[in-house]
C-alpha cells in the first residue's frame, strides 16, 4: 500500500535534530532554559550590601560580567549542553511523555545540587552549599529547586516531542 510508511523509512528521512540524541537533546534543552531563565530574570537574589540584584545577573558574574545578556547567552549555552548530555544519557529511557517528565525532573534535581548548591557558589567565591546554609539566600535556592525541575520537566517532555515519529 502506498499509504503506509515503515518506521526505517520515517527514520531515514527524518532531519538528524530529531534522529540524534544529544542534538535532540541540546533543542530540548533550550525550551527548557528559555523558561528557567525567564523565571530567573524575574527573580532577585540578596547582595551582601542589603541590595538585591537580578538572578540573571548572578549567572553573568560566573564569567566575569555584569551583562544581562551575557548571563543569558551564558544560561542558554549551559542549557543546550545540558540538554545534550540528557538526550546522551536518558534518551533512550524516554518512551513518552510521562517518562521524559519523570526522568526530567530527576535530571533537574541532580542539576540543581549540581549547579545550583555546588558550581554556582563556588564559582562565584562561596562554599559548596552556601546557599542553603545563608538564611537569606534560603528562599532563592527554593526558588533554583523549583527552577531546575522546571527546566528537566520541559527538557524531557519537549525531548519526546523532538523524538516522537
Amino acid at each position: 500500500m502506498a499509504s503506509s510508511i515503515s518506521s526505517a523509512s520515517t527514520a531515514a528521512t527524518m532531519p538528524a535534530w530529531r534522529t540524534q540524541p544529544w542534538l535532540a537533546g541540546a533543542i530540548a534543552g533550550l525550551v527548557g532554559g528559555v523558561v528557567f531563565g525567564v523565571m530567573m530574570a524575574l527573580m532577585t537574589a540578596p547582595t551582601p550590601d542589603g541590595g538585591s540584584m537580578p538572578m540573571m545577573g548572578m549567572v553573568a558574574m560566573v564569567v566575569r560580567s555584569d551583562s544581562l545578556l551575557v548571563g543569558w547567552i551564558y544560561h542558554l549555552f549551559n542549557s543546550a549542553v545540558i540538554g545534550a548530555i540528557f538526550g546522551w544519557l536518558l534518551g533512550r529511557r524516554i518512551s513518552g511523555y510521562a517518562s521524559g517528565a519523570g526522568w526530567g525532573a530527576l535530571y533537574g534535581l541532580v542539576w540543581w545540587v549540581l549547579g545550583g548548591l555546588i558550581l554556582m557558589p563556588v564559582l562565584l567565591g562561596m562554599p559548596v552549599f552556601a546557599p542553603l546554609m545563608m538564611a537569606m539566600m534560603v528562599p532563592v535556592a527554593i526558588g533554583s529547586l523549583v527552577g531546575h525541575l522546571m527546566f528537566g520537566v520541559l527538557t524531557g517532555v519537549a525531548y519526546r516531542g523532538i523524538v516522537a515519529q
